[in-house]
């Protein structure tokens, strides 16, 4: 992190953020805070876990770092 503040320090948690409030929040409308929070967690294991991803040759991100594990041991 750089001495001075920047809009870099948090770049990788904004575009998270904003990609979570587009496929949560703009599409549906929670009654409460726990049906939203309950949604949130499950996005959260979805886009860590389970989404496949290009960039990780039509991996989950899981499965991706399991590969590269087995290639260092």
């Amino acid at each position: 992190m750089s001495y001075r503040s920047t809009c870099l320090d948090n770049v990788s948690m904004e575009i998270s953020f904003h990609t979570m409030k587009a496929e949560l929040y703009y599409k549906n409308h929670y009654q409460t805070k726990q049906e939203l929070i309950k949604a949130m967690k499950e996005w959260i294991v979805y886009y860590n876990q389970d989404r496949i991803r290009n960039k990780l040759k039509g991996k989950t991100p899981i499965e991706y770092r399991n590969l590269a594990l087995e290639k260092v041991a």
